[in-house]
């Protein structure tokens, strides 16, 4: 039974995933299967690469942050998924051996106009590195069941 719903958000509220430690075998293994570009596979290319250094593929990064969500708190949660994101942003590469988190901010909800029984959440999302440095950022809209459909925030 989900316990969080549209009416748990408030605009300004932030909270913390994590954290998860990233590997060089699981970046290595994601990049083989999904991002084959060298500076995702090989330690010697990526050097060579503007990463100047093995890192993780974007996509990987927001794989990591969307478990991350689900496991902190969409799993919980009356969530109706999303109708899409706004941004993405990778400031920074992903490194081999560190521990990531995500800290989510709530930065506008609403109820849905056209649909009482949900309410909508704009987040953003950015994973954190050990010294709390944004990697990658993304904002994204999430739709969420309200306790009572129409009812007043």
């Amino acid at each position: 039974m989900p316990t969080i719903f549209w009416e748990n958000f408030e605009p300004g509220a932030v909270a913390l995933y994590g954290p998860r430690l990233v590997t060089r075998e699981e970046i290595i293994a994601f990049a083989a299967e999904f991002d084959p570009q060298p500076m995702h596979l090989d330690e010697a290319a990526a050097r060579a690469s503007l990463l100047g250094g093995l890192g993780a593929s974007g996509w990987h990064s927001c794989c990591l942050l969307m478990r991350m969500i689900v496991d902190g708190f969409l799993f919980d949660s009356t969530s109706m998924g999303g109708p899409g994101v706004d941004e993405v942003r990778w400031l920074r590469p992903l490194r081999p051996d560190t521990n990531v988190r995500i800290r989510a901010t709530v930065l506008e909800t609403r109820a849905s106009g056209s649909r009482p029984q949900m309410g909508l959440v704009k987040f953003l999302f950015e994973m954190l590195d050990d010294a709390d440095v944004a990697l990658t950022t993304m904002t994204a809209t999430l739709m969420f069941g309200r306790r009572e459909a129409g009812a007043r925030p």
